[in-house]
């Protein structure tokens, strides 16, 4: 149930949630698996709209992204309106506001991005020599024109459904997406092709849900930990600890995948000019419990090699255009 009234009751766990398709799609979803352990616990989600849903022509590398998605519900946190934000984790900055903590992270969502075309089993080397592909993201962009120089990408923003609208109403050839966002929206028909990791490496943090509660509430705090997922944390806590150490965010294209197994977490990572004609990608591994210490042992080594005159001409540019 959707609610506009907001009312802290220890039977009753109050969801903040952005109002679009996928933003609905996790915060029910954790609703859900909340009240499938906690039968005592009223769940309920109230509508909170950030500036990021207001925004929706302007490309996010030129509005920035401190807190964009996440603003507007942490100011209700800190005020203690709702227990718990739900993002998705890539939306997520890695400065969290002080009074506020990331509590949990959920099991993560297949990472891949996906091609959308008008023909199924399409992959990014069959778009035709020339084409114009549309995305939101300086990663993608950046690792597409690594792979294919001669495509044309066009600006793309707006929720899932409505991204895929655009795309069926234009003469583009095709668009990229997140393959959690469009799997959990039921839209998997119109996949073309699933972009293997080795060749795009995903956003910070995708495919995975995070909750945001304020750091008093240990009764919000107790319940969430029944969503939690220690491996899943300790690969983002990994990417987000290297994107932090890198200082990036929407603005710069950066990729990373954390991977927990039998003998280690693995961090893969990426940083690339906007214009994808400089590519630096390492992997490392660390152990399972240091995380943050594999990931800013990995930026440091990206920046070594290279990727620090990247950024700095990347944000150097960034800072002339305002």
């Amino acid at each position: 149930m959707i609610i506009t009234g907001i009312s802290l009751k220890k039977n009753k766990l109050i969801i903040g949630s952005r109002g679009s398709d996928l933003a609905l799609w996790q915060s029910n979803f954790i609703k859900r698996e909340i009240e499938k352990i906690h039968k005592n616990i009223q769940v309920e989600i109230t509508l909170i709209k950030t500036k990021g849903d207001k925004i929706l022509d302007i490309a996010l590398s030129k509005i920035g992204d401190k807190g964009l998605f996440t603003k507007e519900l942490e100011v209700h946190l800190l005020n203690k309106r709702i227990d718990i934000a739900v993002h998705s984790l890539k939306d997520l900055q890695t400065a969290i506001p002080d009074g506020l903590k990331l509590a949990a992270v959920t099991k993560r969502h297949d990472v891949e991005d996906v091609l959308i075309t008008r023909k199924k089993k399409k992959t990014i080397f069959d778009l035709p020599e020339g084409g114009t592909v549309a995305t939101g993201s300086l990663r993608r962009r950046s690792q597409l024109k690594h792979l294919r120089p001669d495509l044309n990408i066009v600006e793309l923003r707006g929720n899932v459904p409505t991204r895929i609208e655009k795309f069926l109403n234009s003469d583009w050839d095709g668009i990229i997406l997140a393959r959690a966002g469009v799997e959990r929206l039921s839209l998997s028909k119109y996949i073309s092709s699933i972009i293997p990791t080795e060749i795009m490496l995903p956003a910070v943090g995708q495919g995975a849900l995070g909750i945001e509660i304020n750091s008093d509430n240990k009764f919000a705090d107790e319940i969430v930990q029944s969503v939690h997922h220690t491996e899943t944390a300790q690969a983002v806590y990994a990417e987000r600890a290297l994107l932090k150490q890198l200082e990036g965010g929407c603005q710069v294209p950066i990729g990373a995948l954390g991977e927990v197994r039998s003998n280690g977490l693995y961090l893969d990572a990426l940083v690339g000019s906007i214009d994808g004609t400089l590519t630096f990608r390492q992997k490392l591994r660390g152990k399972k419990d240091e995380p943050v210490k594999l990931g800013k042992k990995l930026a440091n080594n990206l920046l070594k090699a290279g990727a620090e005159e990247v950024l700095k001409e990347i944000y150097k540019t960034a800072r002339s255009k305002k």
